[in-house]
């Protein structure tokens, strides 16, 4: 289409106008009343603008593709590279077209009429134009080739890390045909059979007592142990989860709470699956709040046992995986000795005999179908005054001596029952493992799809678009991506560090981690299995395609192994109670570095250039994401200190102070558990010599970290440490990001190294 210069002159701001902008009735009123008043151009020039800025009448495709041919036919290299302004580009491109008569578009009362024109559109900031020169750009175009930007197998290595060798020896071992059930087993007993008989197969290979002493059976190895789980996760998860419960949970009851006679009498049985076992903690009445369980094991010096009972239908211990299939259970109870309550224990009670029939006194039911992991035998249990020998009593942590009397090494009984708990945190850390390994298969799944999946025409092709090549796809899938590398390192590093506190007795560092952790991967496996599933469109609802499986089976993850919510209501504890120690130790000089931290914060993260910095360079530092992190971090901490403090001043009761402040403990919660998966992520980046691996790498942790200040931008903004300028900019810099990492899409899902027949997914072997 042959454009006067009149309208060439005004082109830029329409393109990037109808790009970037919804303008509301009375915005058009304005832009149509000044495009009549602007003298230079022609009534027909006019009406055509006007026509333009109907909104129930958009320019079409075509309309749009010429405006862009006109501005590249119109504009210089030069002009491009140096980036002018958009009403100067304007100009330049309506001399270039007047010929002879290119004079007028030097009158100054032109230039200053389309610049109102740029206000009216909305356009005249610097970012409008920064998007309309991106949009010129090469790497703007829809369809993106291929290239190797890096080696797959040298980045699957950085992600495996110290422990590649056995993570391939169990994806080696589930590839076997023998751990495929198939789709149409629905059926729970037979799903359950078959998911037992997996179980034994895993432990003949020695790895479900990876973590137990070489004495009785295993390696010694426990942070190996979770990642047996993590790789297992790739697999069937109702196997995942059966192995967890017995290896994990009721193994990890008798090694973590029992001394060497129960290691010797136990823990070898345990790790071949000689002796199915489960984990009998929840309650129906009480689930997160363990420490005040209503089933009692009471000790009677004349006989030496203790007796186990459960004192009301809700007591019942419920949701026990492994219930139908176990012969004994590590049963929670209020232990009660000479007619003292001495708190949460943890007893081996007898469940069946050998023919499998419940032992006198023990009910047990099945809780039937659920949403998911049917092929995991859930089940509730009662005790009724059930006798066992005080030898099954796991008494690492407090027992009861030859004369009848209780004792223990911790004397607080709060310190007891939560050493104890710590002493099981090996759980959390599993199954936040296992829920990346979901986030990755989805994404797997998902990507491999939008590399074939093509929908609608581009401008200047005759074949349909690639759905990756939206930009609408690539941030429902990148940043979620960005994320799940970025757990990647920070689960090592948990893994890391849970490995060397193994057995201690202090845990504190390694608890509040796990907590935050297995709420924050959890959480993100069901955000990530839903955005694939709807990015897969109808393909992503079949069950052949996994996605059905995985959303009912990673579910209960949010859950089970603690509530999330209540996990970070843990964490922020933790946080706190840190504070607090920091001030006790330091006494006057931790209160002064405090006041001069929030005064240097002010003063370096809250000036004007600082908040209103939008240059791509500087939003692109990991220094600034960091400093980003700290403050809210440090904001959030100190805000909810001073709030506490206030309340205690004003004689609240604990209870009541807690009440108030709970959604705040989870919003520092939160911040911790994001900041620290970045430092993470960062840290690995920096810790690697300098390669195309490296270079990708930089690029997902930019966007995890940019992204993650976007999503919370809301916060930032209220606490002034953006500016709406800078929040708009980084919503440009994250595009670019986009653009950059969409031709490895590709590339990072294979690092995964998930083998086909761990994905049966259709539609990510498809061809187009």
């Amino acid at each position: 289409m042959n454009y006067t210069p009149g309208i060439i002159a005004v082109l830029p701001l329409f393109y990037i106008g109808w790009s970037d902008s919804v303008l509301s009735p009375s915005e058009m009123k304005t832009i149509q009343k000044h495009i009549k008043s602007m003298e230079f151009l022609t009534k027909e020039e006019q009406e055509t603008l006007i026509n333009w800025t109907d909104q129930k009448n958009p320019p079409s495709e075509e309309t749009f593709k010429s405006w862009l041919q006109a501005i590249r036919e119109y504009s210089t290299d030069k002009t491009i590279q140096e980036k002018v302004s958009l009403v100067d580009l304007g100009l330049q491109m309506a001399r270039k077209s007047s010929g002879a008569k290119a004079e007028i578009w030097d009158a100054p009362k032109v230039k200053g009429s389309i610049e109102k024109l740029e206000d009216a559109l909305g356009v005249s900031h610097q970012l409008s134009k920064i998007a309309f020169y991106q949009s010129l750009e090469p790497e703007a175009n829809m369809e993106v080739a291929e290239e190797p930007a890096f080696d797959a197998k040298q980045m699957q290595a950085i992600l495996d890390g110290k422990h590649a060798e056995l993570k391939g020896r169990v994806k080696k071992l589930i590839m076997d045909s023998f751990f495929t059930i198939s789709k149409d087993v629905r059926d729970k007993e037979e799903y359950r059979n078959l998911v037992l008989e997996q179980t034994k197969a895993i432990a003949r290979q020695g790895f479900g007592a990876y973590a137990y002493p070489k004495a009785y059976g295993g390696q010694d190895m426990p942070e190996a142990s979770t990642l047996i789980f993590e790789t297992l996760a790739l697999g069937n998860l109702s196997t995942l989860v059966k192995y967890g419960v017995q290896f994990g949970l009721f193994g990890g009851a008798i090694l973590q709470l029992g001394t060497k006679k129960h290691h010797d009498k136990y823990l070898k049985a345990t790790g071949s699956l000689e002796l199915p076992g489960c984990f009998a903690m929840t309650e129906t009445g009480h689930g997160s709040n363990v420490r005040n369980l209503e089933t009692t094991a009471t000790y009677d010096h004349s006989d030496k046992t203790i007796t186990i009972k459960s004192p009301t239908l809700a007591s019942g211990k419920e949701y026990i995986g492994n219930a139908m299939h176990s012969k004994m259970a590590a049963v929670f109870a209020q232990l009660i000795v000479n007619g003292e309550n001495h708190g949460i224990h943890s007893i081996l009670v007898p469940l069946r005999d050998e023919e499998h029939h419940t032992l006198p006194g023990v009910t047990v039911k099945d809780n039937g179908y659920k949403m998911g992991l049917n092929g995991v035998d859930n089940g509730r249990i009662w005790f009724d005054q059930v006798k066992v020998p005080v030898e099954n009593l796991l008494d690492k942590y407090g027992g009861i001596d030859e004369n009848g009397n209780y004792h223990s090494s911790i004397k607080k009984e709060s310190k007891r029952f939560f050493t104890m708990l710590g002493a099981l945190v090996g759980g959390r850390v599993s199954v936040a493992l296992g829920s990346n390994t979901s986030a990755k298969k989805s994404l797997d799944i998902a990507i491999r799809y939008a590399l074939k999946r093509r929908q609608f025409p581009t401008l200047n092709e005759e074949q349909e678009t690639l759905i990756m090549d939206y930009p609408t796809h690539q941030w429902r899938l990148f940043p979620l991506l960005a994320k799940t590398y970025g757990l990647n390192f920070a689960l090592d590093s948990l893994r890391e560090k849970f490995g060397e506190a193994y057995g201690g007795t202090d845990m504190r560092e390694v608890e509040t981690l796990a907590a935050g952790l297995k709420s924050y991967a959890s959480w993100h496996a069901t955000d990530t299995i839903q955005e694939c599933r709807e990015a897969c469109g109808g393909k992503g609802y079949l069950a052949e395609n996994e996605f059905a499986d995985l959303k009912a089976d990673t579910d209960i993850f949010t859950t089970f192994e603690g509530d999330n919510h209540v996990l970070l209501q843990l964490v922020a504890k933790a946080l706190l109670t840190e504070l607090k120690q920091e001030f006790n130790d330091g006494g006057f000089m931790a209160v002064a570095r405090h006041v001069m931290k929030r005064v240097s914060n002010s003063v370096s993260v809250m000036n004007p250039i600082n908040t209103r910095n939008a240059n791509a360079e500087h939003l692109l530092s990991t220094d600034f994401m960091q400093s980003a992190f700290d403050y809210r971090n440090q904001k959030l901490l100190f805000s909810l200190s001073d709030r506490m403090r206030s309340f205690i001043g004003k004689k609240l009761a604990p209870s009541e102070i807690f009440v108030r402040t709970q959604t705040h403990m989870i919003s520092l919660a939160k911040a911790y558990v994001e900041s620290y998966i970045f430092n993470e992520f960062r840290a690995k980046v920096e810790s690697l010599t300098d390669s195309k691996e490296k270079q990708t790498l930089t690029l997902l942790l930019q966007l995890l970290g940019l992204h993650s200040i976007y999503e919370d931008k809301g916060w930032f903004l209220e606490n002034d440490f953006l500016s709406g300028e800078k929040s708009k900019a980084i919503r440009k810099v994250l595009s670019k990001q986009m653009r950059k990492i969409r031709p490895q899409a590709l590339l990072l899902v294979e690092a995964f190294d998930i083998p086909e027949v761990l994905r049966s997914a259709q539609i990510a072997t498809f061809e187009a």
